[in-house]
């Protein structure tokens, strides 16, 4: 079975569960689904229960959700469709990195396998999408760089842009007005004291940016030497 013979609703959850364990560590729960997928948590609790029995999720009551290696591979090409739109978007119709979110969701469930071989032929097999998210290769792999949040960095490091996450687009929209995206290399500065900010200079020179808590734990970046 692929995974367009399952219903656009499983596809969003098998999607969320494996979205929410990319960059994170912490445990998948019932209500992170419910969350990341903006349904109530009874919703949310109904769909796991019958996408286990239909042997594509693991939970145990209060336990966490995980995929099953059928249900991995599912989610992992819903990835797959998300991101390759998310980049044919913005490199062929224009669309700027903010905007192609919601799109692609909508977008994901509608196109084939084939579609998306096409798309992912026409771009030249990109391997990040607009974001930095890593695209899944066809076979289902997966290469994640080993990036850190942008949170917590000392002052003094240089470091690369490897990922924003695209859930707030009005944070995509502000770093896209100071010149900050996906590869950009950033200078850390110190920030006032008790702010709780980072201060972050672009190579192109512009004037120093701060950045709180909710801006800095959407960053990921690799140290650049």
């Amino acid at each position: 079975m692929t995974v367009s013979a399952l219903s656009a609703s499983s596809q969003n959850y098998l999607k969320a569960v494996w979205s929410l364990g990319e960059w994170s560590d912490e445990p998948v729960t019932a209500s992170t689904v419910a969350a990341r997928t903006g349904v109530k948590l009874s919703t949310a609790s109904d769909a796991v229960r019958k996408l286990t029995d239909q042997g594509l999720l693991e939970h145990t009551p209060y336990g966490a959700v995980t995929l099953t290696e059928t249900g991995r591979a599912h989610a992992v090409a819903m990835v797959r469709r998300h991101r390759l739109i998310e980049a044919f978007l913005v490199e062929v119709l224009g669309y700027r990195w903010d905007q192609v979110h919601d799109e692609a969701e909508t977008l994901e469930h509608a196109v084939s396998d084939f579609m998306i071989d096409r798309i992912d032929e026409h771009l030249g097999h990109p391997d990040r999408d607009p974001h930095g998210d890593p695209i899944p290769g066809a076979d289902g792999t997966v290469s994640r760089p080993d990036a850190v949040l942008l949170t917590g960095l000392e002052a003094g490091r240089r470091v690369r842009v490897e990922r924003i996450s695209d859930e707030d687009s009005q944070l995509l929209q502000f770093f896209a007005d100071h010149g900050v995206g996906y590869g950009t290399v950033l200078e850390t500065r110190p920030a006032a004291p008790y702010s709780d900010t980072i201060e972050v200079v672009t190579e192109e020179g512009e004037a120093p940016l701060s950045l709180g808590r909710s801006a800095t734990d959407a960053v990921w970046v690799t140290p650049v030497s």
